[in-house]
């Protein structure tokens, strides 16, 4: 018998259908066969590092195999970004994207990469507020006190960051920007010497990430205004969320995955399942916890708007203060 060429075409095209499905499902079942390095474009020790060890952990016990994490700190973790970007696309290099990935296509001019374009997002991590603090010297105990003392002396009080550009600097260019006061930033390295100077009265006030701040708050040694989340996180739930005392304020500094843009979509599919499994599981949910995080599940799909929406909400802040890296 003789097939007709339309017969033969439709069984050609079933058959190529038929090896391609078997080969994608193949590899997502040998993914991965050797280490997964995980790029963190940060210090060891701090926040980001944290998260990534947390979850690598995690990920490790998921997948089989070592994550390794490494940390190559600098230019706003542009250098971890751009490592990656040029990485082999085959679920072996992970980048731990964060806050900065989402203000930095505004603040720097000649990035030798595009963000959105050139990385895939694999799945959402956490979310980790920050909180407004101020030297018990300062004469106001909420934020709405703050806020008045500020318009009572204008370009006068100091309000410090971790550094030019960070989470802490652009929430108080935000915080500027909605209620109309005008406050002095003077930018650090890091949280720890700004929470050193604002003890000692060198500065007035400071915005600095949750876990970094709670324990000087729970002791007494600042005052902790608001939390800059939309609601209070259960490690300090007797301070005010920002949002309570001034509607639409909210800013946290977020922690995902992302991995090079050609990147296997069942590759992807596996690190986001396996993720969702780690913040779904008591465990893992209550290091993170202490951690001051906000457990973000999702899809991919998820995390990619979670990016769109903050590289879209900072740029205009970074536009309107004229804001340049250092």
């Amino acid at each position: 018998m003789t097939l007709g060429r339309r017969a033969f075409l439709h069984l050609s095209a079933a058959a190529l259908s038929s090896g391609w499905v078997a080969s994608r499902t193949a590899r997502a079942q040998t993914y991965p066969s050797r280490p997964v390095r995980w790029v963190v474009g940060y210090t060891p020790g701090g926040g980001n590092d944290i998260i990534a060890r947390l979850m690598g952990q995690w990920l490790q016990e998921r997948l089989g195999q070592p994550v390794v994490i490494e940390n190559r700190p600098g230019a706003n973790s542009n250098i971890a970004t751009e490592a990656v970007v040029n990485a082999p696309p085959d679920g072996y290099t992970l980048l731990l994207v964060n806050f900065a990935n989402g203000s930095n296509a505004s603040m720097y001019r000649n990035l030798r990469f595009d963000f959105i374009r050139d990385i895939l997002p694999v799945a959402g991590i956490v979310r980790v507020p920050n909180l407004i603090l101020v030297n018990p010297s300062v004469p106001a105990k909420t934020l709405p006190e703050f806020i008045a003392y500020a318009k009572a002396n204008p370009n006068k009080v100091t309000m410090a960051s971790a550094g030019t550009g960070s989470t802490g600097h652009l929430a108080g260019e935000l915080l500027e920007m909605m209620t109309g006061i005008s406050l002095v930033h003077v930018p650090y390295r890091g949280n720890a010497p700004a929470l050193t100077d604002l003890f000692g009265g060198q500065v007035q006030a400071l915005i600095a990430s949750l876990p970094s701040a709670i324990a000087y708050v729970k002791a007494g040694k600042v005052r902790g205004l608001a939390i800059t989340s939309a609601t209070r996180p259960e490690t300090l739930p007797d301070v005010p969320a920002a949002a309570e005392l001034l509607p639409g304020y909210e800013v946290s500094s977020w922690y995902g995955i992302g991995v090079p843009r050609k990147t296997p979509a069942e590759i992807v599919e596996r690190l986001n399942r396996e993720v969702n499994a780690g913040l779904a599981d008591a465990g893992t949910k209550a290091r993170l916890a202490q951690e001051g995080g906000m457990p973000m599940p999702g899809t991919p799909a998820d995390f990619a708007r979670v990016i769109a929406d903050e590289t879209e909400k900072w740029a205009k802040v970074i536009r309107a203060a004229n804001i340049k890296p250092e």
